[in-house]
């Protein structure tokens, strides 16, 4: 005999108290919240300068502490860390040239903690390239208003990330 079925599973909506929170009257629009958002980022965008200016010695410096102890994967981490903080914060604060050469260098310190060589004339380069990108004449132009430059760094993120097989050196 075969068993009875049992009804239809029945599907209940659970309130929570998140959900009568955001239903609740009150608060801002949309759009007043973005421009606030907005204004915020605008006043952030003054003090981001001196900000860029100890991003770039902190950089510098973990680059220092890498050729110091070249096996301190700490030392390579932090310069990552550094990189990667660059790279997220740039376009943001309307910097994307920044943000380009912040994402190469990225892309080369990977390579470097899967096995590439470590080459201080390809870090100097980026380093080289952020101090142009932060300065006045370049600090507001986009990566393919200076094709000369992105696509040579390019060229050096394609060479430097070669990464030997194992048994090669």
């Amino acid at each position: 005999m075969a068993k009875k079925s049992h009804p239809e599973a029945r599907t209940f909506y659970v309130d929570t108290r998140f959900e009568k929170l955001a239903r609740r009257s009150g608060g801002v629009s949309r759009d007043q919240a973005i421009a606030g958002a907005q204004a915020q980022v605008d006043d952030l965008k003054t003090e981001f300068v001196a900000w860029l200016d100890q991003e770039l010695r902190d950089l510098g410096a973990a680059f220092a502490r890498i050729e110091s102890s070249p096996n301190d994967m700490s030392s390579l981490d932090g310069a990552h860390f550094s990189c990667a903080h660059l790279r997220d914060v740039g376009t943001t604060m309307g910097f994307e040239l920044v943000t380009f050469i912040a994402n190469n260098l990225c892309d080369i310190l990977d390579a470097i903690k899967a096995g590439a060589a470590y080459d201080r004339d390809v870090i100097d380069c980026h380093l080289d390239a952020f101090r142009l990108a932060r300065m006045d004449q370049y600090r507001h132009l986009r990566p393919d208003q200076v094709p000369e430059m992105t696509s040579g760094l390019r060229r050096v993120v394609e060479l430097a990330s070669i990464v030997p097989e194992p048994g090669q050196k």
